[in-house]
């Protein structure tokens, strides 16, 4: 029993021992040597002031009224790191045997200045430190050192600057971070929380030998970055100057949301271009911030892109693409995939589509990409096998058609999208061989005409909606098919009994050119051969109100002896259902102007006798009439007046 109480007694001593040999610790003693191990760790300037005190619990170490820990010298604002309130825990039977083995280190409302170079430097990267921080204590100054290792790190409603040379100052605030590294030559857990917008932005992540990563060496990393609608995750390598590699996934339900969560709103895609996202890829990332992307897959939510790309960080994304796709949908990029209007095309009457056209996602980025694809929808036109480039400079993209098959022919030229001061569209396009029925289908909704041939149209046109568009078109074309039809209409049978009702009109060859202004295109050298006849046309037709105004005289060259015979065709009306009608009256003028000439003259010589007209002075036979008549109506008030 003795030997019992001997023993409690003991272990009573040396707890009373430990405790009062904590309690005599000097604070400001230990955060000074403290603050000097962290100043060899960093080889920044570290300062631990406003008023020290020791803890005991939860943690046992120092806590300070400021702590400080300074920046690069290049570096051009304040200190890297301060808080007005820090904690500072320490090893206990480490401080009994004299040593300062720091544990860990709190940090409340810290401001947290980054600032990086294009030439790779980094004031996180601590390259003026010694690497070999070693503990120093004037109690056993022969004993040998030990390294400085932070098993835990605590920073809660941060505010984190990061100023990157060539671009935007980023700043959040209400950031947490926490480091968990248990043993010093172990893997690191580390944890971030950011609100660039309402929704909190998580980034987890394991580093593998983190000392060494400290020391700027290349270390395993898994990563994963989740936020609202989206999750993106790395698996590779990376070192503490910003180089990265490895494979890198990114998946959103919503890119615009997703986007959102990051501080970047503004951002909405078209459909099919990235409102949704599923991508894969190997990554490579330099620490003068040059991405490389390389066995990309890319699906943008109904189009999948493969290829490779390389990408400039510093400000606005610079991008160098070469992609291949299957079956590619444009047709976000110009509104909708009716080529027409609202209702679907233009035989439906229902007008061109008023829906705004959100034509932001032109300034995401610039550069080049060139593109091979099995077909193209660009909404008003479809394309077959296509190699194509797209360039985009400031919010003007230009779609470039290096050898592109459409609509049985080949396309040639280019599509402009100039979002930089309102959204203008425009283009020069030079198309060989094609089927014009689809083609105009697509353009303008127009199926009564069919052939092929060749065209060419150079076009400009402005607003915010494709209605706007259309009314606003201004440019100049040309258009000469070979053999084709014209539907609703047989020339030939006009001719012979004037019924425009229906039929179909077989023509050997076309040609016309025209002009465009204010959206009215206007023509008036059409030609058409058919056997037998030609046709010549003038008029307008309204591209913005879907109208027509247009005549067309057909002439049969071997009726009424070598004078022929020809019949205007007025087309008038909406292009969906047009009026088609002969002008009679115009028939005559044209075809029996002598006819005519002589029997008017005959009429007034008739008139003239039966009536006892003299025409006086060059006088017309119609005034002659209209004087006699006056005279007649004259005298007849006379006699009532007697």
């Amino acid at each position: 029993m003795k030997w019992i109480v001997r023993i409690i007694g003991a272990l009573v001593l040396i707890v009373v021992l430990v405790v009062v040999g904590l309690l005599m610790l000097p604070a400001d003693r230990i955060a000074g040597i403290a603050a000097d191990q962290l100043r060899k760790v960093t080889g920044r300037d570290v300062t631990i002031s406003g008023g020290v005190s020791m803890t005991f619990w939860p943690v046992l170490g120092v806590r300070a009224g400021e702590l400080e820990v300074g920046n690069a010298d290049w570096a051009k604002e304040g200190a890297m790191l301060s808080t007005t309130n820090a904690a500072i825990g320490v090893d206990a039977m480490a401080l009994l045997r004299g040593e300062i083995r720091i544990t860990n280190i709190e940090a409340e409302s810290p401001t947290i200045r980054l600032e990086s170079r294009k030439d790779g430097r980094a004031s996180w990267q601590f390259t003026d430190a010694s690497g070999d921080a070693q503990i120093e204590t004037a109690t056993s100054p022969e004993r040998a050192a030990r390294p400085v290792t932070i098993e835990k790190l605590n920073i809660t409603d941060a505010t984190l600057i990061y100023d990157a040379e060539g671009a935007d100052l980023v700043s959040y605030s209400g950031v947490d971070l926490s480091l968990d590294w248990p043993e010093a030559s172990g893997p690191a857990d580390l944890r971030a929380v950011l609100r660039p917008a309402a929704a909190p932005v998580t980034v987890t992540a394991r580093i593998g030998a983190f000392s060494q990563f400290l020391a700027g060496e290349v270390q395993p990393v898994k990563a994963t970055l989740t936020a609202q609608a989206g999750k993106a995750s790395l698996d590779g390598r990376a070192a503490l100057n910003g180089a990265v590699a490895g494979k890198v996934t990114l998946e959103t339900g919503d890119t615009q949301a997703f986007l959102a969560a990051l501080g970047q709103p503004g951002m909405a895609l078209p459909q099919g271009l990235g409102q949704r996202l599923n991508v894969t890829t190997a990554l490579t990332l330099t620490p003068e911030r040059q991405l490389s992307l390389r066995e990309l897959v890319a699906d943008l939510g109904g189009n999948t892109l493969r290829g490779a790309a390389d990408v400039g960080l510093n400000g606005t994304p610079q991008v160098n693409a070469q992609l291949t796709a299957g079956a590619l949908d444009l047709s976000g990029l110009t509104g909708g995939t009716e080529g027409a209007g609202s209702g679907g095309s233009g035989d439906s009457g229902a007008g061109w589509s008023k829906a705004p056209i959100d034509a932001s996602g032109l300034a995401a980025f610039n550069g080049a990409i060139a593109l091979s694809a099995e077909s193209i929808n660009l909404g008003a036109l479809k394309l077959g096998a296509s190699r194509t480039l797209l360039t985009n400079d400031r919010s003007r993209m230009v779609f470039e058609m290096r050898e592109v098959a459409a609509y049985g022919g080949r396309l040639t030229g280019q599509f402009v999208a100039n979002n930089r001061s309102g959204l203008s569209v425009g283009g020069a396009v030079q198309a060989l061989g094609v089927q014009m029925n689809p083609l105009l289908s697509d353009l303008a909704g127009l199926t009564r005409f069919s052939g092929q041939g060749d065209a060419e149209v150079s076009f400009l046109g402005v607003g915010q909606n494709v209605d706007a568009i259309m009314r606003s078109l201004s440019g100049k074309g040309a258009v000469k098919v070979g053999r084709g039809t014209i539907e609703g209409i047989d020339l030939d049978a006009l001719l012979g009994s004037f019924d425009v009702k229906g039929g179909t009109t077989v023509f050997d060859s076309l040609g016309a050119k025209f002009t465009m202004d204010g959206g009215v295109l206007r023509n008036d050298d059409l030609l058409l051969l058919l056997p037998n006849f030609n046709a010549t046309g003038a008029g307008q037709v309204n591209l913005g109100a879907q109208t027509l105004d247009y005549t067309v005289t057909p002439k049969a060259l071997r009726v009424n002896g070598d004078r022929g015979l020809a019949v205007p065709v007025r087309i008038s009306g909406p292009w969906a259902d047009p009026s088609i009608r002969p002008d009679l009256k115009a028939a005559v003028d044209l075809n029996f102007a002598e006819e005519k000439a002589k029997i008017e003259d005959q009429v007034k010589q008739k008139l003239a006798k039966e009536l006892d007209l003299s025409p006086q002075g060059g006088q017309s036979i119609e005034d002659a009439v209209k004087d006699k008549v006056e005279d007649k109506l004259k005298k007849r008030l006379l006699k009532i007046l007697e």
